[in-house]
């Protein structure tokens, strides 16, 4: 297991098996997605002190495949999209939206709600279709469907190791929708935000996600 921060640590483990491929560096990994728009599955998760030979090699393997060379990093240092990482409890808040759990047969449906939140419809098929595969066969993976009335306006993929792959048409569903996740991790669970959330999470940090090469002193 790489000795990284918890923030950074729990992004890996949760996008590992949501990437195609993963290569192994002294103290770290790399995540590769060809093909699909998910930051997380298309980064090196390095350590701070990582070596300029490291660099240069996760550089070289990820151009290879075709992919922008992209690493995590805690703070603000990378200028390619931010996030806050910590923890989200569950809260029994009634109220309009209710959360629901879908089956597989209805990824295409989830993956146009979460590619519609960002912004980016087209992607919807291509993010349908890579999860079909990396979700077959036995999984922790749950499923997330938001509803306002009959509307659907928040997806969100749960693992055992978080809740880092979501969206809403509304930050006012990002609450109910990060506890239904936070229920099935028996009362809390890692949690991603963009900086446009309202939440805040517990024990929140930064982490960016910069071009490679990138050092702290550069």
């Amino acid at each position: 297991m790489p000795d990284l921060p918890p923030a950074l640590r729990t992004l890996l483990e949760y996008y590992r098996p949501l990437s195609t491929f993963s290569h192994g560096w002294p103290g770290g990994e790399s995540l590769l997605s060809p093909g699909v728009n998910l930051l997380g599955a298309n980064a090196a998760y390095l350590p701070a002190d990582v070596d300029a030979s490291t660099l240069s090699e996760a550089t070289d393997w990820a151009r290879q495949h075709d992919v922008p060379p992209l690493r995590l990093l805690l703070g603000s240092g990378g200028e390619a999209g931010h996030l806050r990482v910590g923890t989200v409890h569950s809260t029994a808040e009634p109220g309009a939206l209710h959360v629901e759990q879908l089956s597989r047969l209805h990824l295409p449906r989830w993956a146009a709600v979460l590619a519609e939140a960002h912004g980016q419809p087209e992607w919807a098929l291509p993010i349908s279709r890579h999860l079909a595969a990396r979700l077959e066969g036995p999984t922790h993976a749950t499923l997330l469907m938001a509803y306002a009335g009959s509307e659907e306006v928040g997806a969100l993929l749960w693992q055992p190791s978080g809740a880092h792959l979501w969206g809403t048409l509304d930050p006012a569903v990002d609450a109910p929708l990060l506890s239904a996740a936070a229920e099935l991790g028996g009362g809390e669970t890692w949690a991603s935000l963009p900086d446009s959330s309202p939440m805040s999470l517990m024990d929140e940090q930064g982490v960016s996600f910069a071009h490679l090469p990138y050092s702290e002193d550069r």
